[in-house]
């Protein structure tokens, strides 16, 4: 079955906005160049893109984003005098951005949300079922979530969402799925969806989290949706309209995770992926580790 759906090859990053959360910071460096230990968030997802196979990678920007053209690129001039200085392994750090996928970049013109940004992909997409990868959510690349969901897509067709169970009181911040269990224990179908209700709205605790695999119906959904929640054109919306109408392009499925998932949204989460990913590197976590563990119990007695 899974021969009938088209091999999927290309992801979609929306990289428009403008990063409030993190002012001043952002003012003039755009969020998802942020650092996370060493290396931008933005490159992390464009490494879990590749890891799951998709090597041509639409970026959705806006302005004062030419920072994410600029590192994914050559810099000809470093890389020239790391050579110089013989330091192969900076040089090798360097040219791995540029190295990882083909690129492309669109500029989404007006801010009118994510449905917006995923719709300013079609031209590059075509007729093609593909994937979209939201940058504030890093996930950790021992927990192939990806993967996972482009192998459900093949093997049902329509689109597929990212699932994560969260915290009733937390439900407000996400989109909602009301599910139907499947066959498989990580699989269900959605039958309906809710962007960021109350806690008494919302259809389960099941959270749509930033990756989707989605058939390329939803450009023409998401070209007839009105605006929403907050005034933008959301994403939500669209996938909605599939769940409830299989003819529209199929139907639409989850992926439950449970695995390590950073966000990097927020400023507080943004704090604790650094420390996570910090104390796990071979090169940082045994130093790292032992001055952190003293930190705390120092802050502990002082308390």
């Amino acid at each position: 079955m899974s021969q009938s759906h088209p091999r999927i090859s290309k992801a979609v990053i929306p990289a428009a906005g403008l990063g409030t959360r993190f002012l001043p910071a952002t003012k003039a460096t755009p969020k998802e160049m942020l650092p996370v230990v060493d290396k931008p968030a933005i490159q992390y997802v464009v490494e879990e893109a590749v890891a799951a196979g998709l090597d041509d990678v639409l970026m959705v920007t806006g302005r004062n984003k030419r920072p994410l053209e600029d590192h994914f690129d050559r810099n000809y001039e470093l890389e020239s005098a790391l050579e110089k200085k013989g330091d192969g392994e900076r040089l090798a750090k360097v040219q791995e951005s540029s190295d990882l996928a083909t690129m492309h970049y669109v500029r989404q013109g007006d801010p009118k949300g994510l449905g917006h940004a995923v719709l300013c992909a079609a031209p590059h997409v075509g007729d093609e079922p593909f994937a979209v990868l939201l940058g504030d959510d890093l996930i950790d690349p021992r927990d192939p979530l990806l993967q996972r969901m482009i192998e459900v897509q093949q093997e049902h067709g329509g689109s597929v969402v990212a699932l994560m169970e969260v915290a009733p009181e937390q439900i407000h911040l996400y989109g909602s799925a009301a599910v139907e269990a499947t066959s498989d224990a990580d699989v269900v179908r959605l039958s309906g969806l809710v962007e960021k209700p109350s806690r008494e709205e919302a259809p389960s605790h099941y959270a749509i989290i930033g990756r989707y695999v989605l058939d390329p119906a939803v450009f023409d959904v998401l070209s007839k949706t009105e605006p929403g929640r907050g005034g933008e054109i959301q994403l939500t919306d669209a996938l909605q309209q599939l769940a409830t109408d299989a003819t529209l392009g199929g139907p639409v499925h989850g992926v439950i995770f449970q695995g390590r998932r950073y966000d990097t949204g927020d400023r507080g989460d943004y704090l604790r992926a650094i420390v996570r990913l910090a104390c796990e590197r071979e090169d940082l976590g045994p130093d790292f580790r032992t001055w952190l563990q003293r930190f705390v119990t120092e802050e502990m007695q002082q308390r």
